[in-house]
């Protein structure tokens, strides 16, 4: 029984019923607290408590999101390089713009990378052609699009495994079907996903409210979403709390002929919570957490290394965290933007 195992304060590393509950969520970010109370053989208050905790003090947020392929969003990963006085101003004001979803320093301070998800074509431009070029002290945007995601999003991180495959498998919803046609978000819709972003396990009257549904209609309509694959459950951490101290964007190049293959074998790592395919001259992008620095360079000699069809690494190293999938982040906790 998980029951007994010793409790950590908050300021300390999250314990294995922590990580648990965590990855739980990860499975379903809604299952109820008995429902995950039952798995983890636990009390429903312990559950409660536990998630309290690790919510009120910023270290998880299950986040509902639109899935970007099912609703006609224009997914970009951004190289935005600035003037080194000037990266921080301009990485916080992109945190704030609503269609940006990721944003993070990297390379000595004078790069930032961000995910932008627009809702049309002309909004992905104007950022691009028009916002971006004209502010002050940006030296150079590169647009890398999403062609497809192999881990992160709908696919769950395979770095958290501390759950059996019978509790794992009493979580699992049915899996989406592939090939389903592009669903159009109505105003009702819009206004779930708006709660949904802000907290994924919102109950059925606050998004009765906010969409102007009955709450029965809610509750179908969020259960529609998910089966159609318009919507997912995200748990957004700071991997810091989980021991992992050193976080890269890798931009790698793989041959055309094995950039599948190579994007499959990533996406099983369990030091990628994020792998996709991109367009540009390095045509797979990887998002990789680890320990340490020594353990960064392990990943990258003997895994990295060992992926079929790469033939080129660039290793850009993560100095701070200022978005991650919607939430800001202040002093290594997840907070409302």
């Amino acid at each position: 029984m998980m029951e007994s195992m010793n409790r950590t304060a908050p300021n300390e590393e999250l314990d294995l019923l922590d990580r648990s509950l965590i990855q739980a969520l990860m499975i379903d970010g809604r299952a109820s607290f008995s429902r995950l109370a039952e798995v983890l053989e636990v009390s429903d208050q312990t559950v409660v408590r536990r998630y309290r905790r690790m919510r009120s003090g910023g270290l998880i947020r299950v986040i509902g999101l639109p899935q970007g392929r099912r609703v006609g969003l224009f997914e970009s990963w951004l190289r935005v390089q600035c003037a080194p006085d000037a990266a921080l101003v301009v990485a916080e004001a992109l945190a704030r713009r609503p269609d940006i979803s990721w944003v993070k320093l990297g390379s000595g301070g004078t790069e930032i990378h961000c995910l932008t998800k627009a809702r049309t074509r002309a909004d992905r431009d104007g950022l691009l052609l028009d916002k971006l070029p004209r502010t002050r002290r940006v030296t150079g945007v590169s647009a890398h699009t999403l062609l497809r995601v192999f881990v992160g999003g709908p696919e769950r991180w395979c770095g958290l495994d501390v759950l059996r495959p019978d509790q794992v498998a009493a979580l699992e919803r049915p899996p989406v079907p592939p090939g389903r046609e592009r669903h159009t978000l109505d105003e009702a819709e819009l206004a779930l996903l708006s709660v949904l972003g802000r907290d994924g396990r919102a109950g059925y009257p606050e998004l009765a409210r906010a969409s102007g549904l009955s709450e029965s209609t809610a509750r179908r309509r969020l259960e529609r979403l998910r089966e159609l694959g318009a919507l997912y459950l995200d748990v957004e951490l700071v991997p810091t709390r989980l021991g992992y101290e050193a976080e890269a964007t890798l931009m790698l190049t793989a041959a055309p002929a094995r950039l599948a293959e190579a994007g499959a074998a990533v996406a099983r790592h369990e030091e990628v919570p994020f792998a996709a395919a991109v367009t540009g001259a390095a045509n797979l992008l990887a998002v990789v957490v680890c320990r340490d620095t020594e353990a960064l360079y392990t990943y990258l000699t003997e895994r990295i290394g060992a992926v079929p069809g790469i033939e080129r690494v660039e290793v850009i190293p993560t100095l701070r965290n200022i978005k991650r999938a919607g939430m800001l982040v202040e002093d290594g906790r997840l907070v409302d933007p």
